[in-house]
Parts: C-alpha cells; structure tokens; sequence
C-alpha cells in the first residue's frame, strides 16, 4: 500500500525496549511552551502538547505494546497558523519499533498529515526535528533537544 502520510525512520544500537522506554517519555524529547501536560505511559492515557502560541493538541494513548509498538488519536487540535484550525483532529501518530540484525529501527508515521493539507509542510519540517533529532538523540544520549522553529 502506498501512503502519503508523513513518516520518519531511523536506525539506534538500543534495544526496542529502550527505544519504547523513550517514546512513551513524551515530555523528554516533544518540547514546547509549556509542552507537554498529563500522563503519556499507559493506555488510556490522555496528554496535551503546547507550543505557544502556534500549537495545542490533545492525544489519548490507544495502543502501547511494550518494545514494539505506541499509537496515539489526536482528540483535539488547534493549529493557529493554517485556515482549518483542526486539521490533526482524527489523525493518529504511531512508532513502530522493530529489530534489524543487531539495530533497533524506530518507524515514525503520522497517519493523516497528508500533503494535500496545509499545515503538511511546517507539520512535517517539525516532526522530522523532533524524531530525528530530538527522539533519536533520547534514546541514544538519554538526552532531547531543545528545538526552536
């Protein structure tokens, strides 16, 4: 099947659980102003994510299957600098963990940040910082980044 959802992937020599353990620390590497806010470890649970004054979103975590798997439904949005304020609302974000060889690879996907909707190119310029740099370093340092956009 070929998707256009916007998807990030990346290779670690962690383990999957470590690279679980770091997903699900949404708070260590998804920054903002004031970032995020409420539990992001079990499922069921529900967190918000601020970056003021460009961003709020809610998520509820709907799938967390240790080392291999986290998807969350973004149950509210509000995206200031597109004319479809609630363009994320119904998406859902999803990381794919998997072993490759003696690798761990992180499968990033944000399923409904399409192309054809107009925060897709901020959306995934931001994305692609956070999971590539800011996840990544997390997972392999024990340290996110601080990133500014």
């Amino acid at each position: 099947m070929n998707t256009k959802d916007f998807t990030a992937t990346f290779l670690v020599d962690q383990s999957p659980e470590e690279a679980f353990d770091a997903i699900i620390n949404v708070n260590g590497w998804w920054t903002g102003n004031p970032g995020i806010e409420g539990s992001t470890d079990k499922i069921n649970d529900e967190f918000t994510y601020r970056y003021e004054p460009y961003h709020y979103s809610k998520q509820k975590i709907t799938e967390l299957i240790p080392g291999k798997k986290v998807v969350w439904l973004v149950t509210d949005s509000n995206i200031n600098f597109v004319e479809d304020k609630q363009e994320w609302t119904g998406t859902k974000i999803s990381f794919e963990i998997t072993k490759q060889d003696d690798q761990t690879q992180v499968k990033f996907t944000h399923i409904g940040l399409l192309p054809d909707i107009e925060c897709y190119n901020d959306c995934s310029n931001a994305w692609g910082g956070y999971i590539q740099n800011s996840l990544r370093s997390l997972i392999t340092e024990g340290k996110g980044q601080q990133l500014t956009f």
